[in-house]
């Protein structure tokens, strides 16, 4: 069977300090992974964060054995500057989320949005 992908949300962050803008793009595919189920892809800045199964399973392992209920994805987020940065982090729950939290320097608060993945670990 062929990957459907579809848009599940697009946005953006405009910084008034130097004119810049941060997009933002998630979108659902069908089949992710080695189990072909289906996840979520968030897309920023050139980077893919693939929310699917076996990723997720490592991440919620890495959040649990340090007892952290959110997990940063660090080597998919862009965290260089404490006023300007780009987030992907995974919430562990009762339903898994994705979040993504995008701060700019013109901004007192960071944007936080967060969308459920559409599976379920068997932990």
């Amino acid at each position: 069977m062929a990957n459907h992908k579809s848009k599940v949300d697009e946005w953006e962050v405009k910084d008034l300090e130097d004119n810049s803008t941060i997009r933002v793009y998630v979108e659902h595919n069908s089949e992710m992974g080695n189990k072909e189920v289906p996840g979520l892809q968030v897309t920023s800045m050139g980077h893919i964060t693939n929310y699917e199964p076996l990723h997720v399973e490592r991440w919620v392992y890495a959040a649990k054995k340090a007892g952290q209920k959110e997990f940063l994805i660090a080597d998919t987020s862009w965290t260089y500057y404490e006023d300007t940065y780009i987030k992907n982090l995974l919430v562990i729950g009762e339903t898994l989320k994705a979040r993504v939290e995008v701060k700019v320097r013109s901004s007192d608060k960071p944007v936080i949005k967060e969308y459920e993945l559409p599976f379920n670990l068997n932990n």
